[in-house]
């Protein structure tokens, strides 16, 4: 169950397509560009005479092989190693996946060629430039590499590249710390993306460290400092929920405490959404002075805004924290805004929990009437709505029957009480009938005393 208003966690932002990625190999041996039997045989065809022992040898071997050769062969021990390792890694995963698994049914790494020529390419040359300790290159490759694999089944490949773009940034020293300040920032979408939210805040602080008084700036313009703040803001607030699930509440009012600052630095939008979530944090502490503090400057940032779906929401929770403190009708006034606002933007659930929030104040109160009308109108507005929800139309009707037994109690356990024949009769003839109503114990009072009357009327002798 989430408190806050939901956050998706974000992932590491889309890069070009394998398409658009595509290098062009360095020089290699003819037989690169040869990857289909049909190929081979009509390359033979053609080219038989001029065959060389090692194309031969080179047609009868796997284009993996043939890849992890020419490595070898142009020196990149290292290149060869590692494209080994990442081939055995992905075995490693299949196998313990199982059969049936999404993974199983993908190719090997070892069987796509287009996958094989990218590692080729870039590792070489992140190979050659580490040889000259060039590290910004490095980082450059890897990150290319990180880039080619972005699809949901190649993530695992793609997180190993953010990894080592990571150990190669440590190494750079010559531009201040932006390819730093950017690794950090990659290995903390990284972590997002896999809930682990604490590593996550780790690297985020690193990165708006970084970034400080810096004007470095990504590739759409953005300033890193402002991306840090918003990174920062959106994992404290995920952070602070998962605690809240957790009660503990002074935990993640503190770290919402942190969220705030970030955000008043970013924008006005996000401050307002902090200071709901801190209303609703203070308000699970038992702390409701402070909730309602919070709570009205984010009716104050949102009514600026013209945010009407934050200002419905703040509305409804100022709604309960002012139900906690007893003040019964300025809850109800604050729901009827509510109300006002679901039904003017067209928010069909919004408009299903103020009713059925009404309803509720309305039956504790005991005007079961006036609550039974409410939950009616929540059944009424969740039909009209086509909800899809089916547990909470099941709730709504729960509602409504509670409500309808409620309002019949009261006429009922008069009836019970007067213990009279013509009260008996009316619960016996409700009971068979099953009618959504009874009748009301005063005119039933006052059909007793007019038959009362005509039983009892005076003849000659009484009055002699």
């Amino acid at each position: 169950m989430s408190f806050f208003p939901r956050i998706p966690i974000q992932s590491p932002r889309s890069h070009p397509s394998m398409e658009d990625m595509r290098c062009t190999s360095p020089p290699l041996a003819r037989m690169h560009l040869i990857k289909g039997k049909n190929a081979i045989d009509r390359y033979l065809a053609m080219h038989i005479k001029g065959l060389s022992k090692q194309e031969a040898a080179a047609y009868r071997n796997s284009y993996k092989k043939n890849i992890c050769i020419d490595m070898l062969q142009q020196g990149y021990h290292k290149s060869f190693a590692e494209l080994f390792t990442l081939i055995e890694k992905w075995n490693a995963l299949r196998e313990a996946s199982g059969p049936g698994s999404a993974i199983w049914l993908e190719k090997s790494l070892e069987e796509q060629p287009d996958k094989l020529d990218q590692l080729h390419y870039f590792l070489t040359r992140a190979e050659a430039a580490q040889r000259s300790e060039n590290y910004g290159e490095v980082y450059c490759n890897q990150l290319n590499l990180a880039y080619c694999f972005n699809k949901t089944e190649d993530r695992w490949l793609r997180n190993y590249f953010y990894e080592q773009c990571y150990n190669t940034a440590q190494l750079i020293k010559i531009d201040g710390g932006r390819k730093e300040a950017e690794a950090h920032s990659n290995m903390g979408l990284v972590y997002e993306e896999q809930d682990n939210f604490l590593k996550a805040v780790e690297h985020y602080e690193a990165f708006y460290n970084l970034t400080v008084g810096r004007t470095w700036k990504d590739d759409t313009g953005r300033n890193l400092n402002s991306l840090a703040c918003e990174h920062l803001w959106r994992i404290y607030t995920l952070l602070a929920d998962k605690m809240l699930e957790n009660k503990e509440e002074q935990e993640a009012i503190r770290t919402l405490t942190k969220a705030l600052k970030m955000a008043e630095e970013e924008n006005l939008k996000m401050e307002g959404e902090t200071a709901f979530c801190l209303g609703i944090a203070y308000f699970s502490a038992g702390e409701l002075q402070k909730a309602m503090l919070k709570l009205n400057i984010c009716l104050k940032i949102t009514k600026q805004l013209e945010d009407y779906v934050g200002l419905a929401r703040a509305y409804q929770t100022v709604a309960r924290v002012l139900l906690s403190q007893g003040k019964k009708d300025e809850a109800i006034r604050y729901l009827e805004m509510f109300m006002d606002i679901a039904k003017n933007i067209q928010q069909s659930q919004g408009l299903v929990d103020a009713y059925t929030f009404l309803g509720n104040i309305y039956n504790e109160s005991g005007n079961y009437n006036k609550a039974c009308e409410y939950f009616n109108l929540a059944f009424e507005a969740a039909n009209a709505s086509n909800l899809s929800d089916l547990a909470l139309m099941n709730e709504i009707k729960v509602y409504c029957g509670i409500g309808k037994a409620h309002s019949l109690m009261l006429k009922v356990n008069t009836h019970i009480e007067a213990a009279n024949p013509i009260n008996l009769e009316c619960l016996l003839d409700w009971k068979e009938n099953r009618s959504d109503t009874c009748n009301d114990p005063v005119t039933v009072d006052a059909q007793q005393e007019k038959t009362e009357d005509i039983s009892y009327i005076p003849t000659p002798e009484t009055t002699i």
